[in-house]
């Protein structure tokens, strides 16, 4: 897509499509950086890639502690790396965990998370054959609470 569609469709709030090429990148890279995952916990490893509205790839794996409450999911350290950046428009997020028999999805924290940075973008989640499934975060996250409901004007 042209940096002009891009524009235009940010502008009348119209999601950016993801090609074919993109997706196979973004999967590709959120397994990469589950292999980054530090879960001794769990055993869990979870990846996500996060792709910028201008096209910036952010990684992110999930980070355990021993005080379990205090872990951060990869998505979130995805976001946090590419918010200490100074992007925060985004386009998708592939997230993919271990499992063949379900598709990684995101918790509710992280569900919460990505809405801060709008409801339109694209959400691929993966299993380990290479299957994955698109949504959006309107369809995990439905009748969701963001930044415009605390409007004070």
């Amino acid at each position: 897509m042209a940096q002009e569609e891009r524009r235009a469709a940010r502008a009348t709030g119209a999601r950016a499509a993801v090609d074919p090429e993109q997706i196979e990148a973004l999967l590709a890279a959120c397994r990469e950086a589950k292999k980054f995952a530090y879960c001794p916990y769990s055993n869990y490893p979870v990846g996500a890639a996060l792709l910028t509205s201008d096209g910036k790839l952010f990684l992110g794996c999930n980070v355990e502690n021993a005080c379990y409450p205090l872990g951060v999911c990869a998505e979130r350290t995805a976001i946090q790396k590419a918010v200490s950046e100074g992007c925060t428009k985004f386009q998708a997020i592939a997230i993919c965990c271990n499992s063949q028999e379900s598709f990684a999805t995101p918790c509710g924290a992280c569900r919460q998370v990505l809405r801060e940075f709008g409801k339109h973008w694209d959400i691929y989640l993966a299993k380990t054959d290479g299957t994955y499934i698109q949504k959006t975060l309107e369809e995990l996250l439905p009748l969701s609470f963001g930044p415009e409901d605390l409007n004070t004007s």
